[in-house]
């Protein structure tokens, strides 16, 4: 299984989300010294993750972040080196994006 579907695993366990996406964005960290993992290979080092759920209602933005932590505490201490996170509740997701 790869790193990306762990993660979308384990995040579909602990948040039940309306949205989640998973994206692998380790090509454009090519050449970085956290793109390749302890084993030697490329790729699944760093991810953008965004998630849509009704668990973050009524949850500061630092502790959203800290729970998604918790939830990947294994890929996190392992093979991979960044994760970008946008992490919303269902109202939040419904709001038009400001202008500017």
């Amino acid at each position: 299984m790869s790193i990306a579907n762990d993660i979308r695993g384990k995040l579909a366990e602990a948040f039940s989300p309306q949205e989640l996406v998973v994206t692998d964005e380790s090509a454009r960290h090519a050449g970085h010294a956290g793109a390749t993992r302890a084993d030697g290979t490329a790729g699944e080092t760093h991810f953008h993750v965004r998630i849509v759920s009704a668990a973050f209602d009524g949850v500061a933005r630092v502790e959203r972040q800290r729970r998604v932590h918790a939830a990947l505490c294994a890929e996190l201490a392992g093979p991979v080196h960044a994760l970008s996170l946008v992490l919303m509740t269902p109202q939040e997701a419904a709001r038009p994006a400001p202008r500017g």
